[in-house]
């Protein structure tokens, strides 16, 4: 009996069927064994050296900015939405988002990250520190240090647990309370990114999201934005990128 496949109103939105016609869907391996896989939208000037970069939540997938993506191409900048491939620690996910911009050519970047995307790019202008490869963060709903969550004594389980146990230990963290339609359409939309993802990849994320880490704030010098709240909007991203 097969489940039947929901989707959502943005998913069926003309905006959405814009994009999707528009901007293809890339695969780039960025490992000599082709395990590692990065899918991204690539939209805007190829020239641009400096663009932004887009890195998603726990339960996102490339397409989850599509509303940035528009509107910022539509006025001549770059920007690159990615969904990150399997990687159980930090230093890993780091050497390949280093790989992956190399194979871009693309020499910095300023980076637009929500929540775990948001903790994965503050990592990454740490460990790059010696040589930036950030020229700028604007964090989503980000967090600096792991902890909060109060899973990394159960992190390391992550990898075994079922797909349906690790769906509902994220979906649990949904706001429930009356919101605006607006916001209950968006997050409509990331559950349905949520029901995509497999087990491997809910595990792995939730592995980087939960254990043991924290950012070092004294190795990260770039301009910093912060955002909170359920919507970024195209203004919100105000930081100069190149065009």
């Amino acid at each position: 009996m097969h489940q039947m496949e929901f989707e959502s109103d943005l998913a069926r939105s003309s905006e959405y069927k814009s994009f999707r016609s528009t901007v293809p869907l890339k695969q780039i391996v960025v490992d000599s064994e082709a395990l590692k896989v990065w899918k991204l939208y690539d939209a805007g000037p190829r020239g641009v050296r400096c663009p932004l970069v887009c890195l998603p939540p726990v339960c996102g997938t490339a397409d989850s900015f599509f509303k940035q993506i528009l509107p910022l191409t539509a006025h001549g900048y770059r920007v690159i939405s990615v969904e990150y491939p399997v990687y159980w620690t930090v230093p890993e996910w780091c050497e390949g988002f280093r790989h992956l911009l190399d194979l871009l050519e693309i020499d910095r970047a300023h980076i637009l990250g929500a929540s775990l995307g948001g903790f994965l790019a503050q990592k990454f202008a740490e460990v790059t520190f010696n040589c930036p490869r950030v020229a700028s963060l604007i964090l989503c709903n980000s967090f600096i240090d792991t902890k909060i969550f109060n899973y990394a004594d159960s992190s390391s389980v992550f990898w075994m647990l079922p797909a349906t146990l690790l769906k509902k230990m994220i979906i649990g963290r949904f706001p429930r309370k009356l919101m605006d339609s607006q916001i209950a359409e968006s997050i409509d939309f990331m559950v349905e990114r949520l029901e995509r993802l497999s087990q491997c990849e809910l595990a792995s994320r939730l592995t980087l999201n939960c254990s043991s880490d924290y950012v070092q704030p004294q190795k990260i010098q770039v301009h910093l934005r912060a955002h909170e709240g359920s919507h970024l909007s195209a203004s919100d991203s105000g930081t100069p990128v190149d065009r």
